[in-house]
């Protein structure tokens, strides 16, 4: 069976290297498929399996060239740059990754959270200038302060336990039936979560419902002085609201860990069902570049290399599974 496989960096081809796939005629593209993708007419005809990541755009345009296809594998946990609509009724099956890294990305947001606290930033930035005052880098302890966690699934719990650790108090918005949570949490109403808070971490799948979850209304109720990181979507946040406090300094810091497609140097993209980076958020970004209180990665907190290992093997089980008529991480 033909298997194309999008987006792959030259790290994950090291994984193709150590193993052998006797059931699937393998090919590996670097470049994401979208509507300018150009492939052959063999691979159109031919290709059964497709696996993308999220910077491949799957419209109903680029999915009914493909004449045999029947299995499309997203190495992600969303799935929205995939038309489940067209998929359902030319009954393509869509296989997402459940788990994303979740002690990864805990891990990495409390790296933001302690170069925000402590002003790492700051520092750096100051010594490549030859100017260095230590008065600028006075930074904060993470003990006694208090964490709100919104969107508590198992990144929340990674990260919640990495608190407990350094004696943080730890509040929670959603929670998720769990004996382990309720040893180390508070599970308070959002609006408490708000209010409490020095600082304030989002992690949940972007959906229509929690669209800009944090806006002005938001912002009023916090602290003075609050931090916020988001290693979840751009579109959490509103970004003009974010860059207004951190200019008025009722936010001290944020940590943004957006998508690569949510920034592109000079352009916007469009991601199909997704809304990223208007006009307005493209300037906004560039602004907060600017800002030594502003930490933005390029949604880099998932990306080790045991994590893509595992994506790749959890991505070819799932394939596998499939075929045999198990259902396994099947969304439509």
């Amino acid at each position: 069976m033909k298997f194309l496989l999008f987006d792959i960096r030259k790290s994950e081809r090291e994984f193709f290297d150590k193993n052998t796939f006797c059931d699937f005629d393998i090919t590996l593209r670097e470049c994401s498929l979208t509507e300018k993708t150009k492939l052959s007419e063999d691979e159109y005809e031919n290709t059964g399996v497709i696996s993308v990541y999220r910077s491949s755009i799957l419209t109903s345009d680029v999915l009914k060239k493909f004449k045999n296809l029947r299995i499309i594998a997203t190495r992600s946990h969303g799935f929205t740059h995939i038309d489940l609509d067209y998929c359902i009724k030319n009954r393509i099956a869509v296989l997402n990754t459940e788990q994303y890294g979740e002690q990864a990305v805990a891990e990495f947001a409390l790296c933001v959270i302690i170069g925000l606290t402590r002003k790492i930033k700051n520092a750096v930035l100051d010594i490549r200038n030859h100017s260095i005052d230590p008065k600028k880098y006075e930074g904060q302890l993470l003990d006694k302060k208090t964490i709100g966690i919104i969107g508590c699934g198992k990144v929340g719990l990674h990260l919640a336990k990495i608190a407990n650790f350094f004696d943080m108090k730890i509040l929670v918005s959603s929670y998720k039936e769990s004996p382990q949570f309720a040893k180390i949490c508070n599970v308070v109403p959002f609006d408490k979560l708000l209010s409490e808070s020095d600082i304030i971490y989002l992690h949940m799948p972007f959906t229509t419902e929690n669209y800009q979850i944090i806006s002005y209304d938001e912002f009023n109720k916090m602290k003075d002085g609050v931090y916020i990181i988001n290693t979840s979507s751009v579109e959490l946040i509103n970004m003009e609201a974010l860059y207004k406090n951190l200019k008025s300094g009722k936010v001290h810091g944020a940590g943004l860990d957006i998508l690569e497609s949510d920034y592109v140097k000079g352009k916007t993209k469009d991601l199909g069902n997704e809304t990223m980076c208007t006009k307005q958020n493209y300037k906004i970004t560039e602004k907060l570049l600017d800002m030594p209180n502003v930490l933005i990665t390029p949604h880099i907190a998932y990306n080790t290399c045991e994590y893509s290992d595992y994506v790749l093997e959890t991505t070819i089980n799932n394939i596998k599974d499939n075929i045999k008529g198990i259902n396994t991480n099947r969304i439509c």
